[in-house]
């Protein structure tokens, strides 16, 4: 079946793309329209409209891994650009890379108002390969091709009507184009014969700042797009093919693949097939805490009828209020209109009958295992007994949780990042009992929260805090023998982390991974060397920024870090060693650690892939995503046996090797 399909009437040579999901340029696609561009050499016009959601969204990354097939995009949108009949865009959807570049090699392209328009091959450490950052800038200017294509975010019709990227908005796309053709002006000169854009050195200069660290894609783009403004478009164009090529086969493009196609996966993990889940209405939060009011303000902006319990009517009201502040800051970045506010459905009480009527309630109180055990234990006499139960919990066993409650089919893990309104992390923990159709109801939910679910099983902190505990224990290691914690942070940051694991700490609260360590004191191995600089910071009063002072120290109403010599003076002195760390060795320990826990929690089936573990890394740690997540980066090292090696000889009987790195 042709997944380009053609039809003359009248004159008109009607070309339609219908390659599902999102039309992307595929080699059948390419071939098709190039056939299209022959049969329509004798038309009067040719419309090229797109079957279901979107227009051409995108190439078929499939391919991206082969050498590139004839034909070659540039060579189709050459075709269209110059046949002999005009060719008009009906654009609707999202017309994105090679999407947008077709449409450039049309006369003419109307649009649906809800139409976004990008050049996305930035997220995948990529740059446009078929003349994107050589005919954009062309058409509506050199800044706002700067903006979509180092950023990869999408513009809207509007924007694209004022700066001259499509000629009509229009709702009845056909019609438009009816009357459009009845009455042709004056055919508009091929986009790539338009005289070269003005190059803005503040453009450049901004955007050089902005990119200077980190992927390196952004500065790619922005150096194609220059070319625009300095040659032909006969010399920029094929630079910018031979440039696109080359980075296909890049470790920054690789590894950006990667965290895409993980994402996919992880959505759809494979314990779900054949699973349906339940439909959710209302929702029963209790805790209308920091997490609880996250979590409330996430699930009211997908549309959820909310109900928060707190302890009293006092508790509730303060609840109340953190989510309206939320809601505030929503309504002023345009997540929520006013008028679609007041519409939210949220309601508040002390009594848990008022759960009754929920499909769903979400535990998101103190980390304490009594507190939770009773919020269940009240839950389960008030809701129906088919309710679904939902744990937030970071570090304890749901099990435990759970402990007693009847059907326990019916329960999860729901472990949100903080902030829960605005990270898109969520780990959907299946415990022993868990069925599909609950697990199922779980990710239909954190879908709907426009938020990213990665299954896991039950250990100690599941898959990403069990990963951070190692880290951390891996710092601290590099503390005791001789580093300062500016100093391990630096290191991080260079290799790319938004912050250090010690401005992390200070960020989220020491209290929490104290508490933890606390209740696992009489687990721990004798072999496990322990360092107690964190505790005794804690015990210091010392926990973090809302304190002023934790790791570093913090003056009011600033929140950069400050190296204190209280801090350093403790260490010093508690220090085991005195060795010196370069940058490189620091970072290679702490990856070390991070690595070999994943490839365990691996080996226990905490996670089913190392995709998963990925995924986990990079939206609820800031692991950078254009390495591809730790277990990812760790299969391109070449010394990772030897950084393993070097992890367990710094602390013998500390480090439980995966089996894979053993020997």
């Amino acid at each position: 079946m042709s997944v380009v399909k053609t039809e003359f009437s009248g004159g008109i040579l009607y070309v339609t793309i219908d390659n599902p999901p999102v039309n992307a340029t595929s080699r059948a696609v390419r071939i098709g329209l190039l056939a299209a561009v022959e049969q329509g050499r004798d038309a009067r016009a040719v419309l090229l409209s797109c079957a279901g959601r979107t227009f051409i969204a995108g190439g078929d990354m499939g391919e991206f891994d082969s050498p590139a097939q004839a034909p070659d995009l540039p060579d189709v949108v050459a075709a269209i650009e110059h046949s002999p009949a005009p060719w008009v865009a009906l654009l609707h959807g999202t017309v994105l890379g090679g999407g947008l570049e077709i449409a450039l090699g049309c006369a003419h392209r109307i649009a649906t108002p809800d139409t976004r328009f990008g050049l996305p091959e930035v997220n995948i450490g990529l740059i446009p390969g078929a003349g994107g950052t050589q005919r954009l800038p062309r058409l509506v200017g050199f800044d706002l091709a700067v903006e979509m294509a180092t950023t990869g975010r999408m513009v809207d019709a509007k924007t694209m009507l004022t700066a001259g990227g499509i000629d009509r908005i229009a709702d009845d796309l056909q019609a438009t184009a009816t009357a459009l053709i009845q009455n042709l002006p004056k055919r508009p000169s091929p986009i790539s014969a338009r005289p070269r854009p003005e190059a803005s050195t503040k453009t450049i200069a901004r955007t050089s700042v902005k990119f200077t660290r980190g992927a390196k894609a952004p500065m790619h783009n922005l150096e194609a797009l220059i070319w625009s403004t300095k040659t032909d478009f006969t010399e920029g164009q094929p630079r910018e093919r031979a440039l696109h090529l080359k980075l296909r086969q890049s470790a920054e493009s690789r590894a950006l693949r990667h965290a895409f196609f993980s994402e996919r996966a992880a959505a759809r993990p494979a314990i779900l097939k054949g699973a349906t889940g339940r439909e959710t209405t209302q929702i029963a939060i209790i805790g209308g805490g920091l997490m609880g009011a996250g979590i409330a303000t996430a699930a009211l902006l997908a549309g959820y009828k909310i109900h928060l319990l707190e302890t009293s009517d006092e508790a509730a009201r303060a609840g109340i209020s953190r989510i309206h502040t939320l809601l505030d800051g929503a309504e002023k970045r345009g997540k929520i209109s006013a008028g679609r506010r007041a519409d939210l459905r949220l309601s508040s009480s002390a009594d848990y009958a008022d759960a009754a009527s929920a499909d769903l309630a979400i535990e998101a109180v103190f980390e304490d295992l009594d507190v939770k055990q009773q919020v269940f234990r009240r839950l389960a006499k008030q809701m129906r007994p088919d309710a679904l139960l939902a744990s937030n919990t970071s570090y304890l066993d749901p099990h435990d949780i759970f402990m007693g409650i009847k059907n326990p089919g019916r329960c999860l893990g729901l472990h949100f990042f903080s902030p829960a309104h605005i990270m898109k992390l969520v780990e959907v923990i299946a415990l022993d009992e868990t069925s599909p159709e609950t697990l199922a109801t779980g990710f239909t939910l954190v879908k709907r929260l426009k938020k990213s679910p990665v299954l896991s099983g039950v250990c100690d902190g599941f898959i990403g805090n069990r990963m951070l505990a190692a880290y951390r224990r891996a710092a601290d290691y590099l503390l005791a023998d001789g580093a300062l914690p500016a100093e391990i942070d630096t290191a991080m940051r260079r290799f790319g982390m938004p912050m250090g694991p010690y401005e992390l700490q200070d960020l989220t609260g020491l209290q929490i991974a104290y508490a933890s360590r606390q209740r696992q004191a009489g687990s721990r191995p004798a072999s496990e060397r322990y360092i107690p600089f964190g505790d005794q910071l804690v015990e210091m009063g010392r926990t973090g920024q809302r304190a002023g002072k934790g790791w570093y120290r913090y003056y009011e109403g600033n929140r950069t870090p400050l190296e204190d010599p209280e801090v350093s003076a403790l260490i010093l002195a508690g220090a085991d060693n005195r060795f010196q760390f370069s940058p490189d060795q620091i970072i290679e320990r702490l990856l070390a650690a991070m690595i070999n826990e994943g490839a365990r929690i691996l080996e226990e089936g905490i996670a089913a892939s190392a995709g998963d573990i990925d995924v986990v890394q990079m939206l609820g740690y800031g692991f950078p995503r254009w390495r591809g997540g730790p277990m990812h980066y760790g299969d391109t090292l070449e010394h990772l046996p030897e950084m393993m090696r070097a992890l367990a000889a710094q602390s013998p009987g500390s480090w439980q090797l995966a089996k894979k790195f053993k020997g």
